[in-house]
């Protein structure tokens, strides 16, 4: 019997996001998926805005990216386990993915792996934020703003989702990580988890750039590259004994 000793991380493929090409991003992230060994690999963690907008009804969600549920699928049925954290594109996930078997979590997660100590999330807001994100957040997370948005019809709700995901985009443009000066890093290197230990290992997304670094703890902070203008997979995955980012 084949030893499942292999986990997955990705984050921030922004499904849907028009620019550069979306459909091929589709297809190199469903390409991607297919090429794990489903045989030898225990967990898949999605770290959040895997889709550039997500917003669920009862009975309606998104119809970008169809073909990668359906690898998710394929990879669960396998007997390979997916979890995700919402990101601050995909955070209006209420119950479909629970219902396809997804696992999901909020951040910041732990989790020991293989003898591994993780601590992983999407990595937004995650030892502090300026105010108007911070307000954005909590408007985006109140159940009123989500019951207003949802007695919108979903083709204009999701038009309007998209518009202001795309022009958000254009107008920020990239954003480079501020190394010992930025919150996340002072996040996890003050982060214990909950059996007092330090993790070894801390992996987000959200920043868009590569980040792979030692901290003074000892842990190894790595922030995942985002798959918008690259045509390489960018991804993180553990085998029991060394971490492998690309």
């Amino acid at each position: 019997m084949t030893e499942r000793n292999l986990t997955y991380f990705v984050a921030d493929v922004h499904l849907g996001l028009d620019v550069y090409d979306p459909a091929a991003r589709e297809a190199r992230f469903v390409k991607w998926l297919k090429d794990i060994p489903a045989d030898r690999t225990k967990a898949l963690y999605l770290l959040g805005d895997i889709w550039d907008f997500w917003y669920e009804y009862r009975d309606v969600i998104p119809s970008e990216g169809v073909r990668v549920v359906a690898e998710l699928i394929r990879l669960m049925d396998a007997g390979v386990k997916v979890s995700f954290f919402p990101g601050n594109h995909d955070i209006w996930s209420y119950n479909f993915f629970e219902s396809i078997g997804m696992i999901k979590l909020e951040q910041p997660g732990e989790a020991v792996i293989d003898g591994g100590r993780f601590l992983l999330g999407h990595g937004d807001a995650l030892g502090g934020a300026p105010l108007g994100y911070r307000l954005m957040s909590a408007l985006f997370h109140s159940r009123l703003a989500q019951s207003l948005f949802s007695a919108l019809h979903p083709s204009i709700a999701f038009s309007i989702g998209k518009s202001c995901s795309n022009s958000n985009r254009h107008r920020h443009g990239e954003y480079h990580f501020r190394g010992a000066d930025e919150p996340l890093y002072k996040f996890s290197e003050a982060y214990k988890m909950k059996d007092g230990a330090r993790p070894d290992y801390c992996i987000f997304g959200h920043f868009h750039e590569a980040v792979n670094l030692t901290l003074p703890s000892g842990a190894r902070l790595v922030v995942l590259k985002d798959w918008i203008g690259d045509t390489a997979p960018h991804y993180a995955c553990w085998d029991g004994a060394e971490l492998t980012v690309r």
